[in-house]
């Protein structure tokens, strides 16, 4: 019934975006997906982040109609947001970030772990990053993560 795109800039892509998960909060009125990007170009012979989008998206359903509109749209510290999981008490949302990736700071290369971003979720649907976590995946890529409730 809408179509509404994920992306804060939709008119300045800098490489390949894709949309990741989509999930809807517990109590029904916000819906969150996320963005994310992972190509590369050369810089001083080292394959270095391109650029683009990693976020997560926050819409707001209008409650009569179903319409999605965007309220939000927060970074989260880290290379492509493979997927993220809403803890079931909708306080709490846990994005995951399946590789570590090479980027440009300046002149300089450093490395963007693999990890988690851990945002709050607050009553108007808004997050707020708490904070990252970083996880060595060797040569290896850290495929899907979930949360259940105890």
């Amino acid at each position: 019934m809408f179509n509404k795109s994920t992306l804060l800039e939709p008119s300045n892509i800098r490489s390949r975006q894709a949309a990741s998960a989509v999930h809807v909060d517990p109590n029904g009125r916000f819906v969150y997906g996320a963005n994310r990007s992972q190509d590369v170009v050369d810089f001083n012979g080292k394959k270095v982040y391109k650029g683009g989008e990693n976020s997560i998206v926050v819409y707001s359903i209008n409650q009569q109609t179903g319409e999605p509109n965007a309220i939000q749209h927060i970074e989260t510290n880290k290379v492509h947001p493979r997927t993220f999981h809403i803890d079931p008490s909708g306080r709490m949302l846990v994005a995951q970030h399946n590789l570590p990736m090479d980027v440009r700071d300046g002149d300089k290369v450093r490395t963007v772990s693999a990890g988690l971003s851990v945002f709050r979720m607050g009553a108007d649907g808004k997050l707020t990053l708490a904070r990252t976590y970083d996880v060595d995946v060797g040569d290896k890529s850290m495929w899907w993560m979930g949360m259940v409730p105890l």
